[in-house]
């Protein structure tokens, strides 16, 4: 088949590798424009992009697909790209950028997305980590026909996988990403002979996942250590979980809930540095277990306060009390 692909990270490129592997004919992928990244803030190519140069795939990364919006003539160029792809199906994953209606009638059987959740359940930008933050037991894959509104489509396949209580977005997201891949590749042809049905998405259990703000990094102590464990799970590896210690900003990367465990100490006290770092939460405590600090490298707690102690009583600072 001919095949259009939209997406941009590495959730996309593994779909886009595995339609290739399939033997379908790619005569058009979409990727957003580079952008700096790294230390020196150089421009660095999308997982996508990467993939399809590998390839050698016609590639297009214009800024806009809005014909009335600030670029117009790269949108109207993508437009006349798509249409000359003669497409069968367009397939998006995690994009990055609004498709305009006329994207979506551009293929043949239209657009086909591969969202990282069970839905209606988390639409939106950050599913994986709302996942996690949120304490759901499971997650999983959709591919839905896409129409205009956002991750409002009728859905064809759903796959659940379970959410484990070490799971990171990091290693979640690698195995949605293998899911998403296998199933889109059973799903176009599948949906383009007519042997996939539409199901409309529910309209009880709809929520939104916000794209995550690095504002929400500084860990709030005053809730409960259960909610601060996921999160700090949940933002692995962007944009990670953030405390303030001597007025240093230091980053918790791995912490286990002690939810049993009294907390008649103020949130943000250290209870223990003996056997790791045990801080008191608004309910139970949270046992640091992995610290990084500004321009160094993951370390284990044990490690870290060999170069840095911290004495039992010390506050850490981190969002002001409720």
């Amino acid at each position: 088949m001919r095949i259009g692909f939209a997406g941009t990270p590495e959730f996309a490129r593994v779909a886009l590798a595995a339609l290739a592997d399939a033997g379908h004919v790619l005569p058009l992928v979409l990727t957003q424009p580079d952008r700096p990244a790294g230390r020196g803030l150089k421009a660095q190519a999308s997982p996508v992009k990467q993939e399809a140069e590998r390839r050698g795939l016609p590639l297009l990364q214009p800024r806009s697909l809005r014909l009335d919006g600030k670029y117009p003539d790269e949108a109207a160029a993508a437009r006349a790209a798509l249409a000359a792809a003669r497409l069968d199906v367009l397939v998006v994953a995690a994009y990055g950028l609004i498709l305009p209606a006329w994207t979506l009638a551009a293929a043949r059987h239209g657009a086909l997305n591969i969202h990282g959740s069970l839905l209606p359940r988390w639409r939106g930008a950050a599913p994986i980590q709302r996942a996690i933050e949120a304490g759901d037991a499971q997650t999983g894959i959709t591919v839905m026909r896409m129409d205009t509104g956002l991750d409002t489509g009728p859905m064809l396949l759903e796959r659940a996988l379970p959410i484990l209580a070490a799971d990171t977005a990091a290693t979640l997201h690698d195995r949605l990403a293998l899911l998403g891949a296998q199933m889109i590749v059973e799903a176009v042809p599948a949906w383009a002979e007519g042997r996939l049905l539409e199901r409309p998405q529910p309209a009880e259990g709809a929520t939104y996942a916000h794209k995550i703000d690095k504002a929400e990094a500084l860990i709030d102590w005053a809730e409960p250590a259960a909610v601060i464990e996921r999160r700090v799970r949940a933002f692995d590896p962007f944009p990670g979980s953030l405390l303030m210690q001597g007025g240093e900003p230091i980053k918790l990367w791995r912490a286990e809930a002690l939810v049993d465990a009294a907390a008649g100490e103020a949130p943000g006290t250290c209870v223990s540095a003996a056997d790791g770092l045990v801080v008191a939460c608004g309910q139970g405590r949270l046992k640091l277990l992995e610290l990084q600090r500004t321009g160094g490298r993951r370390v284990s707690v044990a490690d870290f306060l060999r170069g840095r102690p911290v004495p039992a009583g010390t506050v850490l600072g981190g969002r002001p009390l409720k």
